[in-house]
């Protein structure tokens, strides 16, 4: 065989078996595992060359090196060049977060939840990771039981109730995922969907709760129940009476009962009042419209004063109801005692209305009506007086012929 026919056949033979060419940082490559030895794995990559997993980069968040066994195929990404033994260096991990946002889109998609670490805290919300993707949690996203319910929405107070939450566990799921951007957001919140909606359908008026208290605010007090669901309890719907503050009424984390007052698309109201009788209406039965009263000015405002009549019984003497002297209108003072008259109880909205004015006027001494004579009236005096002229005539006529039949008989 000469020179050219030599040259010829070894060019065929290298078309035939060509040299794949070799794997390049930043390349997602599929190989065969041919050794696992102290923590390191050897991957055969294309038949020609081989890879080395080692270190953090053994490391995901499906635990696949555990997983793992000799003849496997496993899938890594090339993070640096042939080292001095002779090996490729790959890692699990950053394939890993490859497989991680491909399973995040599919989460999303099946609405599927996941229980995630919170690493970090901020005032707009928590951080936590998924196989090594950095994610947020936002205040508006966390469940009941966690949002920071704070007045006046003070962002230290917000970031210091925030951070009492590192470090434990969430059941979230996916709101938003952006792989190109990087961007993960989880939500709290969402991952109750399906079970709060189960419950609000069974949920009903007058069903009495226990629950822990989830927040303490000017207004009132949040009771998480069912695991769920969340309600709150107005300020008028604590107690019996008034109440200036609610947190001299509970404490963060303690356990309440409550009644279900009102079901409105996502609000419920509970009251905690409602479990008891209501003392006002006993205390009215005592009184009566139409009965006169004394009490206490207790309060003044822009209609009129809260007058106290009994405990937990107050009466409003409206302005238009307390009483003038001359053209000077009466300046009640807190305190001061005054006297009305009860002219409306109303069960429904604990009102009582007095009135002095009313009892004033039923006091004054009646006037004669002055009257109109008519011409009848004017008649009935002169006929009256007619009629007894001619009584009188009649009766001396009689008298005088009497009197002369008398005389007659006499001369006889």
């Amino acid at each position: 065989m000469n020179s050219s026919n030599s040259s010829s056949l070894m060019g065929a033979l290298l078309s035939e078996d060509q040299i794949p060419p070799p794997p390049k940082p930043g390349q997602p490559i599929t190989g065969k595992v041919v050794n696992i030895q102290n923590n390191k794995i050897l991957v055969e990559i294309d038949g020609t060359y081989t890879g080395i997993i080692a270190g953090r980069e053994a490391v995901d968040g499906f635990n696949t090196a555990k997983k793992l066994m000799e003849g496997d195929e496993a899938s890594a990404y090339v993070v640096g060049e042939e080292n001095s033994d002779g090996y490729f260096i790959l890692s699990l991990r950053k394939a890993s977060r490859e497989k991680a946002w491909d399973k995040l889109k599919e989460m999303q998609e099946t609405n599927e939840t996941v229980e995630v670490a919170i690493k970090e805290a901020n005032k707009g919300g928590l951080m936590t990771e998924f196989n090594g993707i950095r994610a947020f949690i936002p205040v508006s996203q966390l469940a009941p039981e966690h949002y920071p319910r704070v007045n006046g929405a003070n962002a230290s107070e917000i970031l210091s109730r925030l951070q009492k939450y590192i470090g434990e566990k969430f059941t979230v799921q996916v709101l938003a995922v952006e792989a190109d951007e990087g961007k993960l957001i989880f939500s709290e919140k969402a991952a109750l969907g399906k079970k709060r909606d189960t419950a609000m359908k069974k949920l009903k008026i007058g069903d009495k709760i226990e629950g822990k208290v989830t927040g303490i605010v000017n207004f009132g007090i949040f009771i998480m129940f069912n695991s769920c669901l969340e309600g709150l309890v107005h300020l008028s719907e604590i107690t019996w009476g008034k109440v200036s503050d609610a947190a001299n009424y509970a404490r963060i984390g303690e356990t309440k009962e409550a009644v279900v007052i009102g079901i409105e698309t996502d609000k419920i109201s509970l009251s905690t009042k409602r479990l008891t009788s209501d003392p006002w209406l006993k205390n009215v039965e005592k009184f009566m419209v139409g009965d006169t009263v004394t009490g206490e000015v207790e309060k003044i405002t822009s209609f009129g004063a809260l007058v106290k009549l009994a405990d937990e019984v107050s009466g409003l003497l409206h302005t238009s109801e307390i009483t003038e002297e001359g053209n000077e209108k009466i300046e009640l003072e807190v305190g001061e005692k005054v006297k009305a008259k009860v002219i409306e109880i109303n069960p429904d909205n604990h009102r009582i209305a007095l009135s002095m004015k009313e009892l004033n006027e039923a006091d004054k001494p009646k006037k004669k009506s002055a009257s109109v004579k008519t011409e009848d009236d004017v008649k009935k005096p002169a006929k009256k007086k007619a009629e007894k002229t001619k009584d009188s005539e009649e009766e001396v006529e009689s008298k005088k012929k009497v009197s002369t039949k008398e005389k007659k008989e006499e001369e006889k």
